[in-house]
């Protein structure tokens, strides 16, 4: 199965030398489990010419928000609402979640909850999982077609399902403990507060349920479909 991911923004400079950019880390994330990737870095413009041109589309976080009014964004939802009409099936991470949900018409905008980054617990239907965040924008109106798969307190729509067109998730399953404590020291001095930082760097180093996203994106990926017109 041949994925398109969607790339929205690039990883720091400064870190990209050993971590990789985005889609290295979703690459890596989503290894063994059968499927094929190609790129499309849809911030520089470049765009598949068809929503069938892969059979599934992730798309990546961003360091822009969802609201803001850069041409790709713009062309970026229309582009995810074809693919969703067509049935084509969608990931979404981080801002992918965000994007998605604004181009199907909910909102997104700055949270009053604020910053949440680093390892956090996140109730997925009764099951307690612990994912790397890094985000300040979330989705705080659903669109008509979408349910709640998961909350906290800090993020109450942090994962959403539509039917079996689209998985969204809100924190950042491809991020290792290793590349959060990069973005602290790099972006967040300044722009997150230091107490959450060091809340985030006490809880580095312990179990994440990367792996377990990682799962259930390759099985919404291959599940079985009805055909669609």
């Amino acid at each position: 199965m041949l994925i398109g991911i969607l790339q929205t923004g690039q990883s720091p400079d400064v870190l990209r030398s050993e971590a990789g950019d985005y889609p290295d880390m979703f690459e890596a994330l989503l290894a063994g489990h059968g499927l094929r990737f190609r790129r499309y870095h849809v911030e520089g413009d470049d765009f598949p010419a068809s929503v069938q041109e892969c059979d599934g589309w992730l798309i990546t976080g961003s360091r822009h928000g969802a609201y803001e009014e850069h041409a790709f964004i713009l062309r970026l939802e229309v582009f995810l609402r074809a693919a969703y009409a067509a049935g084509v099936p969608i990931v979404g991470i981080c801002f992918g979640h965000q994007i998605l949900a604004q181009a199907l018409g909910g909102k997104v905008e700055r949270a009053p909850e604020g910053w949440v980054v680093g390892p956090q617990d996140y109730d997925f239907d009764g099951e307690t999982l612990t994912l790397n965040a890094w985000h300040r924008d979330q989705v705080t109106r659903l669109p008509p077609e979408a349910r709640v798969t998961a909350r906290s307190d800090q993020c109450p729509c942090a994962a959403l399902a539509y039917d079996d067109r689209a998985f969204t998730v809100q924190a950042h399953p491809e991020f290792s403990d290793a590349f959060v404590e990069g973005l602290m020291r790099t972006r967040g001095p300044g722009l997150v507060p230091e107490p959450l930082m060091a809340a985030a760097r006490a809880r580095l180093g312990q179990p994440n349920s990367a792996p377990v996203i990682a799962e259930r994106i390759a099985r919404f990926f291959t599940q079985p479909r009805p055909t669609r017109a």
